[in-house]
Parts: structure tokens; C-alpha cells; sequence
């Protein structure tokens, strides 16, 4: 039996992050929690790149283009979609997570998925800092795992 862990070593790496604007107010949160995570685990900023898009219905282009262009290794996407008082949070929500897993499946780049879909504004500081941690430190976690993992995988035909 072989078994393939991945590993949270970001040296040598770079990284992609397509962070949305709307709620800009918490996903600079989790953009400040992905930085902080790829810089303690040895990323250099010059290895890093963030684009700032609109809203998460943006996200997933943004990401498939970062994807294609053969530069990163992994890309995060974060955001924050808080619901209101009408259904266009589960159409935002559903398409943005829809997007992101289309574009890992057409390009085998992994995105990591740092968007919160939440009931409140206090639960999305909740999990950008708060006492639920930072999701963008744990998408960041994530994509270098998935990094590792795909450098260990045999190759695509």
C-alpha cells in the first residue's frame, strides 16, 4: 500500500488569492489569516498574488484564470456571503462554490474554498478571527496540502 499525505511546507511555492470585495470589511480578515498562514509556513510576499474581485459571483473566473496561467500552485478563494432578506444569497452561494469546484476539476489546480456562506455578520467575524479561528489561515492550510498532494500524484495524461 502507498499512502500520500500532503505536507504545509509553502517554500518554493507560489499562490494565488481571489479575494472578494463585497464584505470587504471581513474577507480582509481572511485575506490577513491567509497571508499570516503561508508566510509562517516559509512563502516569500514576492510568491504571493492577490486579486481583488467585485463579489464571490466573480470569484470563480478570476480563479480559472489565475489557474490556467501555469503560475501557482494552488489558489485561494476567498469571501463572505451573509444572507439577507431575499434569495440572492443562495443563488451568490451556490454558484460560487459551483464555479470553484468546476474550475479545480477543469484546470487539476487546487482552489481552496475560504468562502463563508452565514446567517449573520457576527457569524462571519466569527470565523474570520473570531472565536470559530480564521478560515483564510485554514484555506491556506489547505491549499498546501492539496499542493503537496498533487506534486505526489502520478501525472495527468
Amino acid at each position: 500500500m502507498s499512502e500520500i499525505r500532503g505536507t504545509f511546507d509553502a517554500r518554493a511555492r507560489r499562490f494565488g488569492i481571489v479575494a472578494a470585495s463585497f464584505n470587504e470589511v471581513v474577507v480582509s480578515k481572511l485575506v490577513e489569516g491567509a497571508l499570516a498562514c503561508l508566510r509562517a509556513h516559509g512563502i516569500d510576499d514576492g510568491d504571493i498574488d492577490v486579486a481583488w474581485v467585485p463579489g464571490a459571483f466573480e470569484i470563480p473566473v478570476a480563479a480559472a484564470r489565475m489557474a490556467r496561467s501555469g503560475r501557482y500552485d494552488a489558489v485561494l478563494c476567498l469571501g463572505a456571503v451573509i444572507r439577507g432578506e431575499t434569495p440572492h444569497f443562495d443563488f451568490v452561494a451556490s454558484e460560487c462554490a459551483r464555479g470553484v469546484q468546476q474550475v479545480m476539476l477543469d484546470t487539476e489546480v487546487p482552489l481552496a474554498f475560504g468562502v463563508l456562506t452565514t446567517e449573520t455578520m457576527a457569524q462571519a467575524f466569527d470565523r474570520a478571527g473570531g472565536k470559530h479561528g480564521n478560515k483564510g489561515w485554514d484555506a491556506a492550510m489547505a491549499a498546501m496540502q492539496m499542493a503537496s498532494v498533487m506534486d505526489r500524484l502520478p501525472p495527468k495524461d
